[in-house]
């Protein structure tokens, strides 16, 4: 089987098809004049719809048109999402949000963020390094920074550029940065942006990681490792205590991005270091999402506070932005205060995750590397059966989206499951049910149309 078939279930035959019929509906572009005659441009070079990746796109596209399959990206929700959702006045099961412990539109948050924008308006107008501060972000940041159990705390705009940004600028050509393989994209473009060399270990592999650190560490400055805490495509834990041993016995420091895992794991939800109960000040970076549990928008590094006082005045994520909306910063604290006061939310996440992935399994469903808390994936193998397994599930009212390449390796396309508080036992049970029947459908499905 091609790399094509493989990846969209066509021939290769079928792709230089469909490219021929895009290149026929687009208009060709004028020869690029130049001064000098011998020195021409090509035109697809000054044209966005000739590149690779778009493309590639527009492939993926045409094969899920052909087959019957509706967009299962960018879906427009009527209204509030949380375990249920209307679409197109079609009311579904959800398993698409970030919201775990189901506080999104809870009327608290929502007060906090009205009064907010009443005292401070919409926008925090400028960076907060050019435009000042407002009480909001000051309040924000201590709550986070008490979660953690760190000196200090800074929230960016955006939880992409809090990791690229604080690797970006605190490390450099003389550093190394060793991550896991199944790192987030923003901490590999980080580690790219910073010139550090950079090493990768498979997912866990803490031997790996040992040779690794032996071989390169001591030719370098400074050093760091960098984690998830809770992995958000394969629903797994860090081996954190291994990581610890290994940061200690080879001198590094340590980042753990905790975007899955604060407000998921342990009994308050604080997070990878309550679930292991280990001392916060053994990790050098707390990284973590407002975006998920706290119903807001951005990102948050956690440390000590020299940390976090460099950051300010050299991320440059932080320095050249627009400092977090007023309201949003308002809305993620009380979030934070309502999880705090409120732990029987998760247990009811922690009861949910763990139903789903025993159901899945029972039902001969493979769930993975999860171990069962709030991302659960049904692993399916090849990009086509998991759009069509989507399409399936939402025929049957339930709404879970596929991860395929490149967003995952070639042949582990999935959909994944995002458990939430708010799901009750019987409607994870409707959700297995109807994966156990739609994926042999969906496999099916997408063998007839491949052939």
């Amino acid at each position: 089987m091609s790399e094509v078939r493989k990846r969209f279930g066509i021939s290769r035959e079928e792709k230089e098809r469909l490219l021929a019929a895009m290149k026929s509906r687009t208009p060709a572009a004028a020869p690029v004049k130049s001064r000098a005659a011998v020195r021409q441009i090509p035109p697809e070079w000054l044209r966005f719809d000739t590149m690779p990746g778009y493309t590639e796109i527009r492939v993926q596209k045409a094969v899920a048109s052909q087959a019957g399959l509706e967009d299962v990206y960018y879906v427009l929700h009527d209204g509030l999402a949380t375990s249920h959702t209307s679409i197109g006045g079609r009311d579904m099961l959800n398993f698409s949000s970030y919201d775990y412990l189901g506080m999104n539109g809870d009327p608290r948050i929502r007060a906090a963020a009205d009064e907010a924008a009443r005292l401070y308006g919409m926008s925090a107008s400028a960076s907060r390094l050019t435009a000042g501060e407002r009480k909001p972000h000051r309040i924000l940041e201590k709550s986070l920074a008490d979660l953690c159990g760190t000196e200090d705390c800074i929230c960016y705009v955006s939880g992409h550029a809090a990791n690229m940004s604080t690797l970006g600028c605190l490390f450099g050509p003389r550093d190394v940065i060793f991550h896991d393989a199944l790192c987030h994209n923003s901490l590999l473009l980080g580690a790219t942006m910073s010139g550090a060399a950079r090493y990768s270990y498979p997912n866990n592999d803490m031997e790996a990681l040992a040779r690794l650190l032996e071989e390169h560490r001591y030719s370098h400055q400074r050093a760091i490792i960098v984690t998830e805490g809770l992995f958000g495509m394969d629903g797994c834990l860090c081996d954190l205590p291994r990581l610890l041993e290994l940061k200690r016995q080879h001198g590094c420091m340590l980042m753990v991005d905790e975007a899955h895992s604060m407000g998921v794991l342990g009994a308050t939800g604080r997070g990878v270091r309550e679930h292991f109960g280990i001392r916060s000040e053994d990790v050098d970076i707390w990284m973590g999402t407002l975006s998920k549990t706290f119903c807001g928008c951005g990102g948050y590094i956690a440390g000590s506070a020299a940390l976090v006082e460099f950051l300010k005045y050299r991320a440059p994520g932080f320095v050249y932005s627009v400092g977090m909306p007023p309201p949003m910063a308002a809305a993620s604290a009380e979030a934070v205060r309502i999880m705090l006061a409120e732990p029987e939310r998760l247990e009811r996440l922690h009861q949910n995750g763990r139903l789903f992935m025993e159901l899945a399994r029972q039902r001969g469903l493979d769930t993975g590397k999860c171990q069962g808390f709030s991302v659960v994936p049904v692993m399916v193998g090849d990009s086509l059966s998991a759009a069509v397994f989507s399409q399936e599930m939402r025929d049957r009212g339930i709404l879970a989206l596929p991860v395929i390449y490149p967003g995952v390796e070639e042949g582990k396309a999935r959909l994944r499951f995002f458990i939430s508080a708010m799901h009750t036992p019987e409607e994870i049970r409707t959700a297995v049910d109807a994966a156990a029947e739609a994926l042999p459908a969906a496999r099916k499905r997408a063998a007839t149309y491949a052939r």
